[in-house]
């Protein structure tokens, strides 16, 4: 076993990991059997890998995070016109990151960064791919996959299996139902199922969990109707509902998301299910 370059004694590294020289480790750091961390790693204090974790390239990870066995993170990203730029990855903290989970770091086409926000879950086999940028609250049950360059606001969540396109934006509070695959845009506090994946309503059950109150949920409800009603252009819909919602944050957030430019079209309802 190799020293770190910034050795805490208050860490623990099991005798059979790997630490190559120059990685740097906070105070507190616990590292497992047969994990490999490379010398350009920083891992924040408490940070917890509990064993086969591999740790690789440009790769900062927050305080308080766990890394389950098998999980590989840093390496370099499954992109073939990646040439060997010094790009990175940046984890938050108070992660959790099961089995088997994959997360590449960024591109020089993509920016140089991948980026994960603090308390995310992602649960076994999930895979971010490079130059991805993911909020805070995110959680990615198993097997979920989220391709390059694609980006994920605060408090979203997908279920088992789902799948979601390059370049596609996820809004903040929006739920992906499992086994859906996303090639359009999902709104802020939006609900997408099915394969591919259309636009069922908003995420009411992810709202009521994180404490909206029962008036802001029925203007968002109001809003959404208003928005993807079958009269009119989008683009009208968007300038009535601005015009009807001035002071409303949540439903501005809504507005914001449809009004910036994007790489993908929006998600929208399938007028054929009514």
């Amino acid at each position: 076993m190799s020293a770190p370059e910034d050795f805490s004694a208050e860490c623990f590294i099991h005798p059979s990991a790997v630490v190559e020289p120059g990685a740097r480790l906070g105070a507190g750091v616990r590292i497992g059997p047969f994990c490999h961390i490379g010398g350009a790693v920083e891992l924040g204090d408490g940070v917890e890998l509990l064993s086969h974790v591999v740790i690789a390239g440009r790769t900062r990870i927050g305080a308080q995070t766990r890394v389950f066995p098998f999980a590989s993170l840093g390496h370099a990203p499954q992109d073939l016109k990646y040439r060997g730029e010094p790009s990175s990855l940046t984890i938050g903290a108070a992660c959790i990151i099961r089995e088997g989970v994959t997360i590449n770091p960024g591109t020089e086409a993509g920016g140089m960064v991948t980026s994960i926000g603090d308390r995310c879950a992602f649960l076994a086999h999930a895979h971010v791919g490079h130059d991805c940028r993911i909020g805070n609250d995110v959680v990615l049950s198993n097997n979920v996959m989220i391709a390059g360059h694609a980006s994920v606001g605060d408090f979203a969540a997908f279920g088992g299996g789902a799948a979601v396109i390059q370049f596609t934006r996820v809004g903040a509070h929006a739920f992906l139902g499992g086994l859906s695959g996303l090639d359009h845009d999902l709104i802020p506090y939006g609900l997408a199922v099915g394969n591919r994946a259309h636009l069922a309503g908003l995420n009411l059950v992810g709202l009521k969990r994180r404490g909206f109150s029962r008036e802001a949920i029925n203007e968002l409800r109001r809003a959404y109707r208003l928005l993807f009603a079958p009269e009119g252009t989008l683009q009208e819909r968007i300038a009535d509902v601005t015009k009807a919602f001035l002071d409303n944050n949540e439903v501005g957030a809504i507005l914001d998301f449809l009004t910036q430019p994007g790489d993908r079209a929006v998600c929208m309802p399938d007028q054929a299910k009514g």
